[in-house]
């Protein structure tokens, strides 16, 4: 009977020594491939590859293909909720928050278009990773919250409506801006523009702030 095929020797080493380095090389490498092909077109051997491990290392890290798609999915969730709590929202004015909040959600994904072809993927697949995730919803409370607080405050200052959901109000500013980008090609050839330009990224940018900004006004 065959034996099951190990890591070669530098490797297995390099694995034992820091597996925690090596899952972050493994989360990179899969980010990227799923990014460009999809869960389905994804192949275990080629994130093995990206990641420079042999891919025995991506089963006795994370179990399956499946598993480390859905390991990559979280990842990217938390790291964008990271970045907007040290936003530091609290600490400023009910309107310098909200627009620092929209400019923040702009740029990232303008940075991160594996973020928006990540979520492409999953929409596809009609969320059923997301849903088996345990800390998703956890993940996204503080962020509601404090977008509670922030329209809150403003509302008590006179610059915001009093009636906003804040749920509601994150959903609007994630799809001005994940529409551009998740759609920046074909609006591109439907308007005869050039809208992944600097010019035209740098507009979008400043449109999406002043139009959350003055729905938000009462």
């Amino acid at each position: 009977m065959p034996r099951p095929s190990l890591p070669d020797a530098p490797e297995r080493a390099r694995g034992q020594r820091d597996p925690e380095a090596t899952q972050r090389a493994l989360l990179a490498a899969a980010t990227a491939e799923f990014a460009e092909k999809g869960l389905a077109g994804a192949r275990v051997d080629e994130i093995a590859r990206r990641a420079g491990v042999n891919k025995q290392l991506v089963y006795h890290h994370f179990g399956n293909k499946e598993a480390l798609y859905r390991a990559a999915l979280d990842q990217v969730y938390a790291g964008i909720r990271v970045q907007e709590r040290a936003l530091h929202l609290a600490d400023l004015p009910p309107e310098a928050a909200m627009e620092r909040l929209v400019g923040f959600s702009f740029d990232y994904l303008l940075e991160h278009p594996e973020f928006v072809a990540l979520l492409n993927d999953e929409n596809r697949q009609e969320a059923k990773h997301l849903r088996d995730s345990p800390g998703l919803q956890a993940m996204h409370s503080p962020l509601v919250e404090l977008l509670q607080e922030t329209l809150q405050r403003g509302g008590e200052a006179g610059v915001f409506r009093t009636d906003m959901d804040p749920v509601n109000v994150y959903i609007s500013i994630a799809g001005l801006s994940y529409f551009y980008f998740s759609n920046n090609r074909t609006l591109s050839a439907i308007f005869g523009r050039e809208l992944d330009g600097a010019r035209a990224v740098a507009a979008r940018r400043r449109h999406v702030i002043d139009f959350t900004l003055r729905a938000l006004r009462p």
